[in-house]
């Protein structure tokens, strides 16, 4: 089923401000973010680094407390670490004395899930990332791209209402990227997961997401959002070719200041 953006809000952030006291004195990441998140869009956020977008996805998860404004989720107000939302991060942080299959149920053993469904959804999520005949092979035995496979199932394990992605294939190759980015794109199509991604990478952001989020130097702020005209499923190397993408993705460079070549 093909995902497409719904019209009920899933995560609303309201002037959202978020402060840490340094050696040096008080240090803004972020300042007046204002974001509304759609059912089922698949929201990426570009910025310099330093700008805060770690520190936003760590806000939406309850793992980071607002200086000031809200983060709501299901129009509930985010005020701890959130059992509704799953997380991947740049590296997969696989137990290397755990299966494929073991390291994926971890989620289900640490959130007390009935294991019988557990067990029959890990083997939906293996066979729709391409893993299945690698069930019972170890961290050491898999590519860097197997291991986010993994890591990504882990985290669709409880079929989360929203997936924080951290720049999650920022460790790869460029090729290993881009067919991770194409897996990540079908396995979207297919569950209709919301998802927020932060990237560096500005042909990522803009191929992969319904909405870029433009963030600024810190304090992070939200510069500028565009939505993607694209169709919800999409060819890598058509989409990467289409006007749309180059409308886009040029005007997040030149917002960043990147030169205008290929990621």
């Amino acid at each position: 089923m093909m995902a497409t953006p719904g019209t009920d809000s899933v995560l609303q952030i309201t002037d959202l401000a978020i402060r840490f006291a340094s050696k040096r004195g008080e240090v803004t990441a972020l300042e007046g973010v204002d974001l509304d998140v759609q059912e089922g869009e698949f929201i990426t956020i570009a910025g310099p680094s330093g700008c805060g977008k770690s520190t936003l996805l760590k806000a939406v998860a309850g793992l980071t407390t607002p200086s000031a404004g809200s983060v709501r989720l299901r129009g509930d107000e985010v005020k701890g670490p959130r059992q509704d939302i799953g997380y991947v991060f740049q590296r997969a942080a696989l137990l290397e004395w755990r299966s494929v299959r073991g390291n994926i149920l971890l989620q289900a053993e640490m959130r007390g899930m009935d294991m019988r469904k557990a067990q029959a959804r890990a083997d939906e999520l293996i066979e729709m990332t391409g893993l299945t005949g690698f069930e019972k092979a170890l961290p050491h035995e898999l590519s860097g791209g197997m291991q986010q496979r993994v890591s990504l199932c882990r985290a669709l394990l409880h079929e989360p209402r929203v997936l924080l992605m951290d720049e999650p294939f920022g460790a790869l190759d460029a090729l290993t990227r881009e067919r991770m980015n194409v897996e990540l794109n079908r396995i979207w199509s297919q569950t209709g997961t919301t998802v927020l991604l932060v990237t560096h990478s500005v042909a990522e952001a803009v191929y992969l997401a319904s909405r870029v989020i433009v963030m600024s130097p810190r304090p992070g702020r939200i510069l500028e959002e565009h939505r993607i005209d694209l169709p919800g499923q999409r060819d890598y190397a058509g989409t990467l070719e289409t006007p749309e993408f180059h409308r886009v993705s040029s005007r997040v460079r030149e917002l960043l200041g990147a030169p205008a070549v290929a990621d």
